[in-house]
């Protein structure tokens, strides 16, 4: 459907567009797009009639378009076919339409003044109902406002509590990182402390120790470490150096003392004037004591310009340890010498007996005291006889030691009545069994007697001893032998007998030579086989301790150093040579 009106006065524009609000009316175009269209072609045709001439304005309307499911409004404005003016001035707007439009409208309006001014009064309808719909938006857009406002409001605050969070959360972070950092500085004190106290206390060597102090503290925790131990017999024997006053302060109230010029605030520890020894450097001085006795003092100059005060306190425990470990190893050493002094004791002289040389040595083992069980014996009996005797009390130590002790003075008596080796070892089975019932012994015993080429022996428990013969074989004298002495159990121990032929060579020995934990004794007496082969008649005959020394080296090379181990060589020469007097054993030897 299409309208055209032709323009030419204010009048036939006025009655264009009050016909044009109809029929936009009448085909259903909403009011605030009606007013909108209206509003728009009002100003345009105030336009035409400003530039005057003859104008048509044209209204149709077109059906849904493929795009768009409604028919729309089409307003053209153009200058008029006939217009001889130049005006060129073409003017389209649309409006969407009812799918289904109550009516038409009016499209013809008079003339007349009344119908104008209806046309003008129905226009201010629209007005209204624009302004209606604007003031719904504006209270709509009031609302929204307010929610605005209200969100803003709600996001400043959220704002602001994420910064407080933020700022929390970084002194959580800040303290989290001060706490890991202080726990890694104590589990590295206390990892320095565990592992500084087990190197202190591996030694029982006091002058290890004192030595190995500024080894483990130089320089992460001081620049310089001095030990000073009371009583120290070397430093007397040099002079005594004099001692910052800090230090004599320390030992003798037990208490750590700290020399500066300024105090330390160090816990648990004094604070002093400066020293006049040294009075430029800060000196902490920290007692070594045991047992509430005072054995020295640790002095010590900061890495630094000051000690941190939980170094401080961890210094102070490590010299508490040093001065146990200290303690622990004086003893040690002092009832070492005691020991040693007493195995020296026990170990006796050895005869000399013409055709016969003997050769003896003795080791302790190198773990714990040196001292032990093991022992070797040789002396003559009322007939003339040699007795070469060795044995070994279980366990080791100084209450072994005193229990073999027993047991060769119990033999020396039992031999002065005379009896053979069986007869020996069975009466020692009855006097330790009664002596002591807890503690057993092995033990073998060999008689030589005055031209007698034959060799009498008898073993209890003992390993086997080995007879090396002129033509260098080597031969295991494993006869029946008797059980361990000691042991409740009534016996009497066998004689056994072999040939002597001059040139041989006996070996008596205990388990810490051939025994091993992890290859058994077999493996061990068969490397003695070997050792004795190898040796040959002339450094038998000529030189007996040598041998015995070249016996032991190979021997020796694989040994744990856990028990100890005693050799004795008898080399039978038939009286052929002139007897000399033999040294004394020489001391045990240290492996």
């Amino acid at each position: 459907m299409t309208h055209t009106w032709q323009i030419t006065t204010v009048v036939d524009a006025a009655r264009a567009r009050i016909a044009t609000a109809r029929l936009a009316a009448g085909h259903g175009v909403p009011a605030l797009d009606r007013t909108r269209l209206v509003t728009a072609l009002t100003a345009q045709l105030r336009q035409c009639l400003t530039k005057g001439g003859a104008w048509r304005l044209t209204l149709r309307t077109t059906p849904p378009s493929p795009s768009e499911d409604r028919p729309r409004l089409w307003l053209t404005l153009c200058p008029h076919p006939d217009d001889s003016s130049d005006a060129d001035l073409t003017w389209q707007a649309s409006a969407p339409a009812a799918e289904r439009a109550g009516g038409a409208g009016t499209t013809g309006v008079p003339a007349r003044t009344a119908a104008l001014a209806e046309g003008l009064l129905g226009a201010d309808d629209d007005t209204a109902r624009v302004l209606d719909a604007l003031a719904e938006q504006e209270a709509l857009v009031a609302f929204h406002r307010e929610e605005l406002h209200q969100t803003n409001q709600g996001v400043l605050a959220l704002h602001a509590e994420l910064d407080a969070a933020g700022r929390a959360q970084q002194e959580l972070f800040a303290a989290e990182r001060a706490a890991r950092t202080e726990a890694e500085e104590a589990r590295r004190r206390l990892t320095f402390l565990a592992d500084t106290s087990a190197a202190l206390t591996a030694s029982l060597n006091h002058g290890e120790i004192v030595r190995l102090l500024p080894e483990l503290l130089i320089p992460a925790y001081a620049r310089s470490v001095d030990v000073w131990l009371l009583g120290d017999e070397e430093e007397q024997a040099h002079g005594h150096a004099p001692r910052p006053a800090a230090a004599v302060v320390a030992a003798r109230t037990g208490r750590p003392q700290y020399a500066a010029a300024h105090p330390g605030g160090l816990p648990g520890v004094d604070d002093r004037p400066p020293s006049a020894l040294h009075p430029t450097r800060p000196l902490l001085c920290v007692p070594l004591s045991a047992r509430r006795t005072a054995l020295g003092v640790l002095i010590l100059t900061p890495p630094g310009e000051r000690w941190n005060p939980d170094d401080a306190v961890m210094l102070i425990e490590l010299a508490r340890r040093a001065g146990i470990a200290i303690d622990n190893a004086q003893r040690f050493e002092h009832n070492r010498d005691i020991a040693e002094t007493l195995q020296r004791a026990l170990l006796t002289d050895l005869p000399t007996t013409p055709g016969l040389r003997l050769a003896a040595r003795y080791l302790p083992a190198t773990h714990g005291l040196n001292i032990g069980g093991d022992w070797y014996d040789a002396f003559r009996q009322p007939d003339g006889s040699l007795i070469a005797v060795i044995g070994d009390v279980t366990g080791h130590g100084l209450h072994a030691a005193v229990m073999m002790s027993q047991l060769r003075t119990a033999l020396r008596a039992y031999a002065v009545d005379g009896g053979t080796p069986g007869q020996l070892l069975t009466r020692l089975h009855l006097f330790l069994h009664h002596l002591q019932p807890d503690l057993y012994a092995t033990a073998v015993i060999a008689r030589f007697r005055p031209g007698e080429p034959v060799l009498t022996w008898a073993a209890a428990g003992h390993p086997p001893p080995m007879l090396r013969t002129p033509d260098g074989l080597v031969h295991t004298l494993d006869d029946k032998p008797g059980a361990m002495l000691g042991i409740p159990l009534r016996q009497a121990i066998e004689d056994h007998t072999v040939p002597l032929p001059a040139g041989s060579t006996l070996a008596l020995y205990t388990d810490g030579l051939v025994e091993r934990r992890a290859q058994g004794i077999d493996p061990g007496i068969q490397r003695l086989t070997e050792a004795l082969s190898a040796l040959g008649p002339p450094e038998l005959a000529d030189d007996l301790e040598g041998a015995a020394d070249r016996v032991l080296d190979p021997m020796l090379r694989d040994s744990e150093g856990d028990d100890d181990v005693c050799l004795l060589l008898c080399h039978y020469d038939s009286g052929q040579r002139t007897p000399t007097t033999l040294p004394a054993a020489p001391p045990p030897p240290s492996r």
